[in-house]
Order: structure tokens, then C-alpha cells, then sequence
């Protein structure tokens, strides 16, 4: 052994390995996808208006296992799918809320919900997270996908305009006036509370 560093397994190459375990059926290879997608997914489609974003995500991962075995593509392909599925799951999910009309728990079965071990931190995380969500939506649709997918999801401008059908010029303009919108907003909403930012 001669002392250097064996080289680091960059987080792309260990997607690639990931996905390529996960089309043989490699459970680990799996759940390495899913813990790098999740969270970036339920981001995405609770900014696309998913009443229920889990069972939106849930849908997506679904259509994924099955389809899983047919795709063909690197780490990026598979990410600009992914999304495209979960766009795609959001529509439909929006269609669906569309045409019934949202049932609310009685008060006395939110009395039995588990809460987690910090309440006050989960609600000034989700409030914070919620409010910056709300802001997304009020945006224009195409600005509103376009900052969705390349903040939240965090993807390339050119897995963007795949799933979007644009160019990744229109992906960066539209993105580019969502997130001027949302600061002219935001300095707006904090100026008149007399907050300094």
C-alpha cells in the first residue's frame, strides 16, 4: 500500500451503479434511488398543488418499478424520467382533485394524529417550506414547472426542457422571470411587514 487515497466514488457514478443494480431487481441499488429522489419529488409535486403528495410520489415510484426493467439511460436520463413521470402523476392527481371535492377529517380523528418529537420545529419547517411552495404556485404554470424542476428538483436545464417539451433556452428564461417574480414578491411582502430582510 503506498499511502495515496484510493479515488472517491463521485455521487453521479453512484447513481449509475444504483440504477444499474435496480434494473437487474437489486433491492439495495432500489432503495439508493429512492432515498436520493424522494424528497426532491414530494418537493416538486406538493409545488405542482398535490393535495396528497405521498400518494402522488407513491404512484410515480409504482410506474417506475414497473417500467424500470424497459429504461434505458444514465443517471441524468433516468432523473429527467423520473420527473416526467411525476409531472405526468401530478396532472393526473390535479384532474382527479378537479372532479371530487376535498373531504376533511372530523376534528376528533386529528386529536389521535401522532405528532413527531419536536412539533414547534415541524411547524416553522413546514411553514417555511409551505410558504415558499404557495409562492411557486402563484407563478405562471410554465415558470412555475420551470423553477419546480430546476430548484426544488434540482435538475439541469436540459432535463428540464425534456420533460417540459422546451428548449433548455425557454427552460432558462422561464425560470430565470419565476425566481425574479418571487424575489419582486418576497421584497415587496417583507418591506410592507416592515421586517428587514
Amino acid at each position: 500500500m503506498t499511502g495515496r487515497k484510493q479515488p472517491r466514488e463521485e455521487p453521479q457514478d453512484a447513481l449509475t451503479d444504483a440504477l444499474r443494480r435496480a434494473r437487474t431487481g437489486d433491492e439495495d441499488g432500489f432503495r439508493l434511488l429512492w432515498l436520493e429522489f424522494q424528497p426532491r419529488i414530494l418537493r416538486y409535486v406538493t409545488a405542482r398543488g398535490a393535495r396528497t403528495p405521498e400518494d402522488v410520489a407513491s404512484e410515480t415510484w409504482l410506474r417506475v418499478v414497473r417500467e424500470l426493467g424497459r429504461f434505458s439511460g444514465g443517471a441524468d436520463e433516468f432523473a429527467a424520467w423520473l420527473f416526467t413521470v411525476a409531472r405526468n402523476q401530478a396532472i393526473d392527481a390535479a384532474r382527479r382533485q378537479a372532479r371530487r371535492p376535498l373531504l376533511l377529517a372530523p376534528p376528533e380523528q386529528l386529536l389521535d394524529h401522532a405528532s413527531c418529537d419536536d412539533p414547534a420545529q415541524e411547524v416553522l419547517d413546514r411553514l417555511g417550506l409551505q410558504d415558499a411552495l404557495t409562492l411557486i404556485r402563484s407563478l405562471p404554470e410554465d415558470q412555475a414547472d420551470a423553477v419546480a424542476l430546476r430548484v426544488i428538483a434540482d435538475l439541469e436545464p436540459a432535463a428540464v426542457a425534456r420533460i417540459l417539451g422546451k428548449s433548455p433556452g425557454a427552460v432558462r428564461v422561464a425560470t430565470h422571470r419565476g425566481l425574479r417574480t418571487l424575489a419582486t414578491r418576497l421584497s415587496t411582502t417583507v418591506g410592507a411587514s416592515g421586517v428587514t430582510p
